[in-house]
């Protein structure tokens, strides 16, 4: 029997194996498809996230960039370089996860991919996770397995808080003179904008649709703008449709010996779509809270919980906000804000996790809001 089983290798399973593993437990991370796997995602992570980890991410990371662009439409062309202590890291999945999961194996986790969850049941005073191959028994889950995965259906949240968006994501070569820089167009996604992340090897371009507008046909949006980076054909290149799970408010993520992480605990950043370093500490609160409660510590994972709440939803109260009018009037606040170098350099330390969204949020949504509403000064 494990002391825990991860269901998912993502980034939240990743860190939860890990850091669970690093303590002396026994841990078990079940993967549906075969590593290194590929998944559909800009790739881009806070530098922030080193500090939760004592082995070092340079293997896995594609490039650092610390300028970005930012166009209306394809014009109006605002470039801004972020005066940041570390650049942001561009990351492949495939490369990042896999290499995530192999430093959790060091420390003493088990991995079998190739490895569907079918089911799981409560015995009672253990968790039985049915596989294709054989029954699994853990004292404690943690579902990693994505805003599309059946473990929170399984453990039974069925009414989980979360906004819904949609993301159309590509992986293209580079043309001879790649672009260096981090590029979103704001305008031709609506509620959302649409994104280029370079690595060394290519672009990853993508389109998000945030509070609504899902019906738009991404993928027009995105082969349109691909061409303005030297991508003239999408043709032969596989394109990725997938649903977001934006944080939508603070909510119970744990249940009987069971807690959800990453995506399947709906914490994406509900302003950038910002999801691998809430779901990195996530994972990381997880295995802390159940190395407590495996030392007898019955409260363990209702602190699970409350940390979530207090160290990341407070924060993505504020993002919430700046997102209900940011995407609703986005011509207005991209001429009243995204114009401002200081507007992006401020974003670029939220991003890099040297200032958070209650530092800067409020004063944003007083910008932006003056002139809409009558007499708001």
């Amino acid at each position: 029997m494990y002391d825990c089983i991860v269901v998912g290798s993502g980034p939240s399973g990743g860190s939860a194996a890990y850091h669970l593993a690093k303590r002396g437990r026994s841990v078990l991370v079940l993967e549906k498809e075969s590593l290194p796997r590929y998944k559909p995602c800009g790739g881009g992570v806070s530098p922030a996230v080193q500090q939760w980890f004592d082995f070092d991410f340079s293997p896995a990371v594609s490039l650092k960039l610390d300028q970005i662009c930012y166009t209306w439409q394809m014009g109006d062309r605002q470039e801004v370089e972020l005066a940041t202590t570390e650049p942001i890291w561009m990351v492949r999945r495939d490369v990042f996860d896999h290499y995530l999961i192999q430093q959790a194996q060091k420390q003493g986790a088990e991995l079998r991919d190739n490895t569907a969850v079918s089911g799981i049941e409560w015995l009672g005073d253990r968790w039985q996770v049915n596989t294709a191959n054989e029954p699994l028994i853990a004292k404690y889950l943690i579902a990693a397995d994505g805003s599309r995965g059946s473990m929170a259906k399984w453990l039974g949240f069925k009414e989980r808080k979360r906004r819904m968006g949609a993301a159309l994501e590509v992986e293209a070569p580079a043309p001879a003179s790649p672009t260096t820089m981090i590029h979103f167009d704001f305008g031709m996604v609506n509620n959302g904008y649409i994104w280029n992340f370079p690595k060394a090897d290519g672009y990853s371009i993508g389109s998000g649709t945030f509070i609504g507008g899902e019906k738009q046909n991404l993928k027009e949006v995105a082969a349109k703008y691909a061409q303005s980076f030297g991508v003239e054909s999408f043709k032969g290149i596989k394109q990725y449709g997938h649903p977001i799970s934006l944080w939508n408010g603070d909510q119970v993520l744990h249940t009987q010996n069971a807690v959800l992480t990453g995506e399947a605990a709906c914490v994406v950043d509900p302003f950038t779509a910002e999801g691998i370093r809430p779901s990195l500490f996530t994972g990381m609160l997880a295995a802390e809270s159940i190395d407590s409660a495996l030392a007898g510590n019955t409260n363990a994972l209702a602190e699970y919980t409350e940390r979530v709440s207090e160290e990341w939803g407070a924060d993505m109260v504020w993002a919430q906000r700046l997102s209900n009018i940011f995407y609703r009037v986005p011509k207005f606040a991209y001429k009243k804000w995204m114009r401002k170098p200081s507007a992006t350099r401020r974003m670029g330390q939220i991003l890099c996790g040297e200032q958070r969204y209650r530092d800067v949020a409020n004063g944003a949504i007083k910008r932006l809001t003056k002139g809409l509403i009558p007499g708001l000064g």
